[in-house]
């Protein structure tokens, strides 16, 4: 009679991170570290040894977004301002996990308002990008939550999100096209409704690729 022998999992130490506490950290490492036992890889070899660890410590940043809360990153900088002109920030880099496949999407978002009595500080409007890139997503569902959240809080005339992104789980996998970019877009208020001002948001991102 043959007995099978037995695997000795590795022990990690882990201290609570701003997403997962150490126990959860732990657990994705164990979860890791049979990945890696089932792809027939051999967990304990150099190269490798320390990788479970490190995937659970790097979820504390590539999944921060869920210990962000985005509303109150804009209700401390709303300013009224007398100004009725578009705000736009373009080119705002962004960085998700895609939820089907667990693989990086990496691209751009275009985010632009028309103000009625109040404007965003500058900065925070990356930072709302930021808090719901970083997350499980699809690009569809964090274009329309940046565009939502901006235009509860806000209270714009209009309110448009646009995002441009490589998507590795077509670039790697399935389909295997690494050009394939993905484009999104929210529009509401005046950029829904108005065929000017959506020209006008469209005329600005066009010009960012110009550059």
């Amino acid at each position: 009679m043959s007995v099978e022998p037995v695997s000795i999992m590795p022990t990690w130490h882990f201290s609570d991170g701003p997403v997962l506490d150490a126990q959860c950290k732990e657990e994705v490492a164990h979860a890791v570290y049979q990945v890696l036992k089932a792809v027939g890889e051999d967990p304990s070899r150099q190269g490798l040894v320390d990788t479970p660890e490190r995937v659970a410590r790097s979820y504390d940043e590539l999944l921060i977004g869920y210990k962000v809360d985005p509303v109150n990153l804009l209700n401390g900088a709303l300013f009224d301002v007398e100004y009725d002109e578009m705000v736009v920030v373009s080119d705002i880099d962004f960085y998700s996990m895609c939820e089907h496949h667990l693989l990086p999407i990496i691209g751009k978002a275009h985010v632009a308002y028309l103000p009625d009595k109040k404007v965003v500080g500058l900065s925070k409007i990356p930072r709302v990008v930021d808090a719901f890139a970083r997350r499980l997503q699809v690009q569809e569902r964090m274009t329309r939550q940046i565009a939502d959240l901006l235009n509860e809080l806000i209270e714009p005339q209009g309110v448009g999100v646009v995002a441009e992104a490589l998507h590795l789980c077509v670039a790697m996998r399935g389909a295997e096209k690494s050009n394939a970019v993905m484009r999104t877009s929210a529009l509401l208020g005046t950029f829904k409704t108005s065929d000017k001002t959506r020209a006008e948001f469209f005329r600005h991102i066009d010009q960012t690729r110009d550059h």
